[in-house]
C-alpha cells in the first residue's frame, strides 16, 4: 500500500511543477498571467512568481512525502496532510486552470484519514 501511496504522490507532485513553470516563463506552451482566482485578483509579476515558487515547493514536499511513504517514515501522513492542503489552497487560487488538482487533493485527505483510521501507516517495528 505504501509502494502505491508513494507513487500517486509523485504523480501528483508533476502537475504542480507547471505551477511554477508558467509564472517564471519556462515553457512557451504555457500562458503567462498575472491574475489568480478566475481572474478576479491581479497579484502582479512578483506576486505570481511568488505563487509559482510555492507551487514548486508543494512538489518538493510532495516528492519528499512520497519517499517517506515509500520507507514508513512516521512523519509521512502528517506532512502529507499539511501539504494537501497548502496544494488545496494553490488550487483553489489557480482555478479554474488547477480544477483537476481540486478532487486529487480531496481523494489524498480521504485516504490519509482511513489509512490512519485504519492503522495502515504505522511504522515497522
Amino acid at each position: 500500500m505504501n509502494i502505491l501511496v508513494a507513487v500517486i504522490l509523485l504523480i501528483h507532485a508533476v502537475p504542480h511543477l507547471v505551477g511554477f513553470a508558467g509564472p517564471w516563463r519556462l515553457a512557451q506552451q504555457l500562458p503567462y498571467k498575472t491574475t489568480i482566482l478566475a481572474g478576479r485578483v491581479d497579484v502582479g509579476d512578483t506576486g505570481i512568481k511568488v505563487i509559482g515558487l510555492l507551487w514548486l515547493a508543494v512538489a518538493i514536499v510532495f516528492g519528499g512525502a512520497a519517499v517517506g511513504a515509500l520507507f514508513r517514515a512516521a512523519w509521512w501522513p502528517s506532512l502529507t496532510l499539511a501539504v494537501a492542503g497548502v496544494s488545496l489552497v494553490l488550487c483553489v487560487l489557480g482555478w479554474p486552470d488547477a480544477r483537476f488538482g481540486l478532487p486529487i487533493n480531496v481523494g489524498i485527505f480521504v485516504l490519509l484519514l482511513v489509512g490512519m483510521g485504519a492503522g495502515w501507516w504505522r511504522s515497522p517495528g
